[in-house]
């Protein structure tokens, strides 16, 4: 049995934004998560402060990591598929 593409898969024109993109994000995301790793490193006993609502630092920056790669998710496939509409759709079923 053979696997095949559904559809023909051509160049990426928007490779070079993507990665870009991509790499800043992993950046941002990078800097926010060192700041988790540090805190626990340099200062454990701040995680275990109130913060918000009876919930301690670990609790709402553990949180706030999941939502930010969420969101983060959301917007680089926000920004890539408007880059693939200004290229005209030529980065999908060309060869």
């Amino acid at each position: 049995m053979l696997h095949a593409p559904v559809a023909p898969v051509g160049k990426d024109l928007a490779a070079a934004f993507k990665t870009r993109l991509g790499l800043w994000m992993f950046l941002a995301y990078g800097i926010f998560y060192a700041v988790f790793v540090a805190i626990n490193l340099l200062r454990p006993l701040w995680m275990e402060r109130d913060v918000f609502r009876g919930l301690n630092l670990a609790t709402v920056y553990g949180f706030g990591l999941i939502v930010v790669a969420f969101l983060q998710a959301l917007v680089y496939d926000f920004f890539c598929r408007r880059r693939e509409r200004q290229l005209g759709d030529t980065t999908k079923g060309r060869n």
